[in-house]
């Protein structure tokens, strides 16, 4: 493939222009003319980075996604190449451009967060398992041990790299279960928090506290919170007057609430 003159100039069989348009932009100051002899290097070598974006096509993101992440791994290419280390700018650009698509891949396509080393292990352990399936007389569904044994790993490393398999995209709620027809989605089986687990607790810490109080208080607070009784009605029963029943539960409440605090501290 014969690329269109670049700056530097190029020859016409190899895509590499030579590096004094790069020691030029690194003679440059910072302005108007570095700025636009920077972009001159970018749009000659935009090619080479689309190309090197499609050899990703297949892995679940849109071309035009790829094709933007590796002019973006151009761009630090040029701000970084040294001529003076390397006559051919192509042998620096390449793993740079190469690295930001796999860093691309690596922290933001993955819809669950696994650590760089899982995901190596899943990749090493996804193409153990391939090759060994397409080999001629190997098994349809290798266990642990063999894949273990082929890729040079623990069988907990595997383990690890078979779970993270599942972990690059994850499932919707209202998707049916993996091979049932007609299941219940997933969001209608989770379960929800039960606010009596609180209530079960406060009456725990408050137990202490009961065995405390004198019986008429206990009885008061066991027809006003348990036999939802009005403090009126608890009056008439007891012979007591309304305030005076308002002022035991108010006493009461404070003691237990502040004998709680006292046991939690």
């Amino acid at each position: 493939m014969q690329a269109a003159s670049g700056p530097g100039g190029r020859s016409g069989k190899d895509e590499s222009p030579s590096p004094q348009g790069f020691r030029r932009l690194r003679e440059l100051p910072p302005g108007r003319e570095r700025e636009r002899l920077r972009s001159e290097l970018v749009r000659a070598w935009l090619p080479m980075a689309h190309r090197i974006a499609s050899r990703f096509r297949d892995r679940g993101e849109a071309m035009d996604d790829l094709r933007q992440v590796a002019a973006m791994g151009l761009v630090k290419a040029v701000d970084r190449y040294d001529p003076q280390r390397s006559e051919a700018f192509e042998t620096y650009a390449v793993p740079t451009v190469t690295g930001e698509l796999k860093r691309h891949f690596r922290d933001c396509t993955w819809d669950v967060h696994v650590p760089r080393r899982i995901q190596d292990l899943r990749n090493r352990v996804r193409a153990t398992r391939r090759d060994l399936i397409q080999t001629e007389g190997g098994p349809q569904s290798p266990t642990h041990a063999q894949i273990a044994a082929a890729a040079g790993l623990s069988e907990e490393d595997v383990r690890l790299g078979m779970e993270a398999l599942g972990s690059y995209s994850a499932l919707s709620l209202d998707a049916e279960p993996a091979g049932v027809a007609g299941g219940m989605p997933l969001a209608e089986r989770l379960g929800a928090c039960d606010s009596a687990m609180d209530t079960a607790v406060d009456r725990e810490a408050v137990k202490p506290g009961l065995r405390k109080l004198a019986e008429r208080e206990r009885l008061i607070l066991y027809l006003r919170f348990f036999g939802d009784m009005s403090q009126r009605c608890i009056a008439e029963r007891l012979g007591l007057s309304q305030m005076h029943v308002s002022r035991l539960l108010h006493q009461s409440c404070e003691r237990l609430r502040h004998d709680a605090l006292h046991e939690a501290a």
